[in-house]
């Protein structure tokens, strides 16, 4: 019981240098976005956007509305070079935890397209309209 006491106390003596140095720092971390950069293939730019204003649309705004990503955005970019992005989307999540939601986020994504099969489909067409050139993860520095 001592020893455990004792254990206890040591390790809150050792975590306090480590709050003060958090409520020393001039920010704190913020929602995380995953950026997604675009090429659209010849001659499918409309098409693209027809799949962003419905089943892309849907989706995001049922994982808005279940609490799995803060917003979402779609950007039109003007490339300067072959492989450069015609188009960015952008998704916002609360935090780096989120991404340990995949049971959640693949259930939600069931609900809406139907079925895994269906999800599988609809990536595969998409694969017709655009080459996804890469993604990034960023995260927001909140400055106090």
């Amino acid at each position: 019981m001592r020893t455990t006491k004792f254990a206890v106390a040591v390790a809150a003596l050792c975590l306090v240098p480590l709050l003060s140095m958090a409520e020393d720092r001039p920010y704190s971390q913020g929602p995380v976005t995953s950026v997604s950069f675009i090429k659209i293939k010849p001659g499918q730019y409309d098409n693209y956007m027809k799949y962003l204003a419905g089943p892309y649309r849907k989706l995001m705004d049922a994982q808005v509305k279940a609490g799995l990503a803060v917003g979402w955005k779609v950007y039109d970019a003007t490339a300067h070079n072959p492989n450069e992005a015609d188009v960015i989307l952008a998704v916002t999540y609360p935090n780096m935890a989120s991404f340990d939601k995949q049971k959640e986020f693949d259930e939600l994504a069931q609900q809406v397209t139907g079925s895994f099969a269906a999800m599988d489909k609809a990536y595969a067409d998409r694969g017709t309209m655009r080459e996804v050139l890469g993604s990034q993860l960023i995260r927001e520095v909140v400055l106090k």
